[in-house]
């Protein structure tokens, strides 16, 4: 029975929120606090920014922005931003609304475009904004899933560009993770939005517990847990609680100990999952963070035989798998190893990286979701909003590699990661498992589970393609204009704020001190000038003396000869040796002797104070070995004897002329002649004023960093403007710009070297190009070569002579864009990367896979099935904007080839590539089958060139 409080709630939902009211009566569960504070505020005609933690269900926020658009006879776009999780939300609409209400579109999807829900990529939305496409005409909400990514560094733009540029009367729903600055983003939404309510909760309904895993046991990490775990008796006291707690860090400590005393060694992924089977804490997601130890990892477990499901799930398993693969050959089956990636599913343990083709993670994902897979071994890719909950998250390691090096994991991706953990309505509670290593403090990770702050920060910026739209669309001005609205500008802008005070106070303090330095004898700037150029003399000077000594050492050392007498002047081994080996190296010279005291080694050079200058000689057989103890003392017999009657401390070492610099005579001359010189209180005078010139350098420091913030985005605007304006893809018509028909071009092309295709596309450089040959061509604008590979294309195959000659001269188009933009100091653009050119070539040839990663592998490229998937995914994508281009802009030649190339890509993993799920497999919309007002209203949803 509900609470006198919760049916006055209901009551006034179903009076002044009756959409509300309606929309909590088809739900099968009541909703939280949060969720009603978004759907009321959506009711009341606002915008709306929800944050709340992974499975905390802010999606219903979103959900019922779709209910009002039904009900109030409107259309509404649901962004996401990786198409899997457009496609798991088309799914779930379609449920819900029926499949004839919604649509899906996703750059290489289109399903029933004309539908009032379209579920989209936030790209494919940012491109009909750009086009002014019809569908938007009856636009009356827009929800924005995973809204953080604005903070993402090569996507994020596209997040702020659909904000800002969306009509005024659409309203907004944004859905962001848990971020500790929400009112500061709110903030900004109600600049360029108007109303928008900021609803913030930190609520998990499912308990997250956090764990360490040392050798085989599981300890708490958090005391808290202990007390409050589901079952407990009742709430210990606080010296128990302390008790608990000491006892918990003791055994915790000694397990760590044994396990470091016993030679460390990483415990065995299969007796992990061992463990947590039994401990009733699966399903997991297992992160790995690495490809390799992901595949690895299921090797393992199929080595070790675990066995996680039965033998009804199993059938179920290779039904749902053959199914899905059905379409794929035999030949393409074995290339895969779909056989050990079938033996692992029918285990119940799978993993799932970029580097398995579309068909293999959709299928892990549905097992996974059906509860027929049990654990998942992925990399990080799995956090990204994909709706995989699971009971327990397992971290390997605290470290991963971000494409340049290896970080330790932020609060906010730890959060990420371990916020799958707890399926609502399933799980009582989840959790998080961290695997303890000898580098691994459990205080920090304790610090990392309970770090709350989280900030968004925007990574927008202008590029060319958003200029020339911006421009074409609403002109220069406005368009610099619409750029200083963006949440870069409003974060760099309030930034400004704080660095104002903090300059003004500088040069007050500087002024406050500058004021008060008086001295009856003279002018205290002067001197303290006079006294400044001379320490800064005498310190370049002392840097100048200690590398000229340093050389000096080394020098006189790589010319010692063996035999030569020395005496080493410092360190271990001081005193008089005899040089048996020196030799130069890149680094430092190699210097090995016997010193009278028996010991033979290398000598470090910073034993050495000034060059090294040999006291006498004497003999060294060639023969001798320094690694014999009788030879050492022997030899070192013959030192003593030879050096007793030489004058060593006289000698030891060579100084260097050391001349005194007359510039540091002259200044301190000046010093002594000046007149405060004279005065008791100098010292003081030259130390006050020496604060007061560090105040006055702080501001003009700060001063500068105000100006490079204000109007940055501006200025780089302005700056890609001016190349746009010098490669003729914009023309000046007295304070403004007009996009020419070059410009119309480029403005129809999203790629990160959008300009650089437009170019070559007007110059006509592919227009001879067969359809393999333009397909290597357009790859090289795409392809990023892992682990920081370049390939030149005299030595890397990529596929024939009119490739090499057409790559080669799309090469001296990109020098020459990037000279333009270099002078305009604008963005450049990326260089053109041929690795990948061979494979595009081959694939659209006819190939099989197999031929085609083989080949690769002889050019020395190693590349997956699912990694050879996705780049030839995005040469798609290219191909068919290239194919959609208007025939007056282009030779008709070249858009009809890029059609065939794009046409001839599509087959075998291709084919079944396009990340649909099974059930929407029927009824797809394609570009073969559109009629032609149908394909022109959604060309705006294609190029977004996104993976999934």
């Amino acid at each position: 029975m509900d609470s006198p409080a919760q049916a006055y709630s209901a009551a006034k939902d179903r009076s002044k929120y009756s959409q509300l009211a309606q929309f909590r009566s088809e739900l099968p569960f009541d909703l939280d606090d949060f969720q009603t504070a978004g759907c009321r505020a959506l009711e009341d005609g606002l915008g709306v920014l929800v944050c709340a933690p992974t499975g905390a269900g802010k999606t219903i926020v979103g959900e019922f922005a779709v209910h009002l658009a039904m009900a109030q006879g409107l259309g509404c776009a649901y962004t996401t931003p990786i198409k899997a999780l457009s496609n798991q939300k088309y799914a779930d609409l379609v449920t819900r609304y029926g499949a004839e209400k919604v649509g899906l579109l996703t750059g290489d999807n289109s399903i029933n475009p004309h539908a009032p829900i379209l579920v989209m990529t936030t790209e494919v939305l940012r491109n009909m904004l750009y086009v002014g496409s019809s569908t938007l005409d009856d636009l009356g909400f827009v929800v924005m899933d995973e809204v953080h990514y604005l903070a993402d560094r090569f996507r994020g733009a596209v997040w702020e560009e659909v904000i800002i540029h969306l009509d005024a009367k659409v309203q907004l729903v944004s859905l962001s993770a848990t971020v500790s600055n929400a009112e500061e983003f709110g903030e900004w939404l109600v600049t360029v939005r108007g109303d928008t309510a900021v609803v913030v909760s930190d609520y998990r309904p499912v308990p997250l517990w956090q764990h360490m895993m040392v050798g085989n046991k599981i300890y708490d990490l958090l005391d808290t847990e202990a007390e409050h775990r589901p079952g407990a008796a009742q709430k210990k006291s606080g010296a128990n609680r302390v008790l608990v707690r000491v006892a918990r860090e003791q055994a915790m400590r000694v397990e760590r100990r044994r396990h470091t005393r016993e030679k460390w060694r990483p415990p065995r992924r299969s007796d992990i999952v061992d463990r947590l089977d039994r401990g009733a804490l699966l399903p997991a997601i297992y992160f790995i963070f690495s490809r390799v130890g992901c595949d690895a990892a299921v090797e393992q477990c199929l080595r070790s035989g675990i066995r996680l499901i039965d033998d009804e799930d199993r059938e179920e398993v290779r039904r749902i798998v053959t199914g899905r693969t059905q379409s794929l050959s035999d030949a393409d089956l074995q290339v895969l190893g779909y056989w050990e990636w079938l033996d692992g599913l029918e285990r119940g343990v799978a993993a799932h990286h970029a580097g398995l083709i579309p068909i293999f993670k959709e299928t892990v994902e549905e097992l996974f979701l059906r509860g027929l897979c049990k654990v998942v071994f992925a990399t990080e890719t799995l956090a990204l909003g994909i709706n995989m909950p699971a009971r327990t998250v397992v971290l390997e390691r605290m470290v991963k590699y971000n494409g340049e090096s290896h970080n330790r994991l932020t609060p906010g991706e730890f959060t990420q990661l371990t916020g799958r953990a707890g399926r609502r309505g399933i799980d009582v509670e989840g959790h998080a498992v961290v695997i303890w290593g000898p580098d691994l403090d459990p205080n920090d990770v304790a610090g990392l589970a309970t770090t709350r702050t989280f900030p968004l920060r925007s990574s927008f910026r202008p590029s060319y393609n958003m200029a020339v739209n911006l421009v074409r669309q609403i002109g220069r001005e406005e368009g610099r204009h619409l750029l200083e609205q963006s949440f870069a500008q409003f974060q760099a802008d309030r930034a400004v704020v704080g660095l104002v005070k903090q300059r003004d106070q500088a040069a007050r303090e500087a002024r406050e001190v500058t004021d008060k330095i008086t001295c009856s004898r003279g002018s205290v700037e002067q001197y303290a000038d006079l006294r400044r150029a001379l320490s800064d003399l005498e310190k370049g000077a002392a840097k100048s003396r200690s590398a000229g000594r340093r050389d000096r050492v080394e020098s006189s050392v790589a010319a010692l000869r063996r035999g030569d007498i020395i005496v080493v002047p410092s360190g271990r081994h001081r005193g008089p040796a005899v040089v048996l080996e020196s030799v130069s190296t890149s680094d430092e010279p190699r210097l090995v002797v016997l010193t009278a005291g028996k010991w033979a080694g290398r000598v470090p050079m910073r034993d050495f104070h000034d060059a090294v200058i040999p006291v006498g000689r004497m003999k060294v057989n060639k023969s001798f070995a320094h690694r014999s103890a009788q030879a050492r003392r022997d030899l070192a017999a013959n030192l003593a004897n030879v050096t007793r009657d030489l004058p060593l401390k006289g000698a030891r070492i060579g100084r260097g002329a050391d001349p005194v610099d007359e510039q540091v005579h002259e200044l301190r001359a000046q010093i002594k002649a000046h007149p405060v010189h004279e005065c008791t209180d100098r010292d003081r005078h030259v130390r006050e004023f020496e604060n007061a010139r560090h105040a006055l350098r702080r501001a003009e420091t700060l001063t500068a960093r105000v100006q490079g913030r204000t109007t940055s985005l501006g200025r780089t605007f302005d700056s890609i403007c001016t190349v746009l304006e010098t490669l003729g893809y914009l023309e000046a018509d007295g304070s403004e710009f007009v996009v020419t028909d070059d410009g119309a071009l480029l403005s129809r092309l999203w790629s990160e070297s959008d300009l650089l295709a437009a170019d070559c596309l007007r110059r006509g450089l592919w227009d001879e190009l067969t359809a393999p040959e333009l397909a290597g061509v357009v790859s090289a604008l795409l392809y990023e070569s892992r682990s920081g590979e370049r390939f030149e294309t005299h030595t890397v195959p990529v596929g024939s002579k009119a490739v090499r000659a057409v790559l080669q001269a799309t090469h001296d188009v990109w020098a020459q864009i990037s000279e333009s933009a270099g002078q305009a100091n604008a963005p450049l653009i990326r260089e053109p990367d041929h690795g990948f050119a061979l494979a595009a070539y081959r694939w659209t040839v006819g190939d099989s896979l197999e031929q085609v990663l083989r080949n690769l592998r002889g050019a020395g490229v190693e590349l997956s099935p699912g990694d050879f998937v996705r780049w030839c995914r995005q040469v798609i994508d290219m191909l068919g904007q290239i194919a959609r281009l208007p025939t007056d802009a282009v030779d008709p030649s070249v858009t009809r080839t890029a059609h065939e190339a794009a046409s001839l890509m599509r087959r075998g993993v291709l084919a079944d590539s396009t990340g649909a799920l099974p059930a929407e497999r029927l009824g797809y919309v394609t570009d073969d089958n559109l009629g032609a007002a149908e394909f022109a209203e959604i060309d705006a949803t294609r190029g977004n060139g996104l993976t999934s």
